[in-house]
């Protein structure tokens, strides 16, 4: 059986290292699941998601011409497309009402930020130097 790149494939655990997992696929052919490649999240110790003899669906990442395969379960599941709100904008491109600004090129923002950033510096300074009687401080 040809195992190719992107085809999920159910297999069986038949090694489990520090480092991933070794998966007996469909035909003899064995493939590492990298540790990173097991869970959504960090997984600090494989065994407690993996066990020898355990069946998994993976997916096959790659194939090298020295016959190693590349396996991932994480990718294997299916992942709900995330849901479209506000009129059809994604998530990456929403902003709430109350912090819209339209676009802006660098020497805008650069120039926002120096001017935010003198007035909080002299606020700060006429703070500090009244409490102080420094040199700023009027006298009488």
């Amino acid at each position: 059986m040809s195992i190719e790149v992107g085809s999920k494939l159910q297999g069986k655990v038949t090694g489990i290292t520090n480092f991933g997992a070794f998966v007996e696929l469909p035909g003899g052919s064995t493939g590492l699941v990298h540790i990173s490649e097991v869970a959504d999240n960090y997984v600090k110790d494989i065994n407690e998601h993996l066990k020898v003899g355990d069946e998994v669906t993976v997916k096959v990442l790659n194939v090298e011409s020295d016959g190693k395969i590349g396996l991932s379960i994480r990718k294997a599941k299916d992942q709900p497309k995330p849901a479209q709100s506000n009129s059809g904008r994604s998530r990456s491109n929403h902003r709430s009402n109350n912090d819209y600004r339209p676009k802006e090129t660098f020497e805008q923002k650069m120039a926002r930020f120096l001017k935010d950033s003198e007035d909080r510096l002299s606020s700060l300074k006429r703070q500090t130097e009244s409490r102080r009687g420094g040199r700023g401080s009027k006298r009488g």
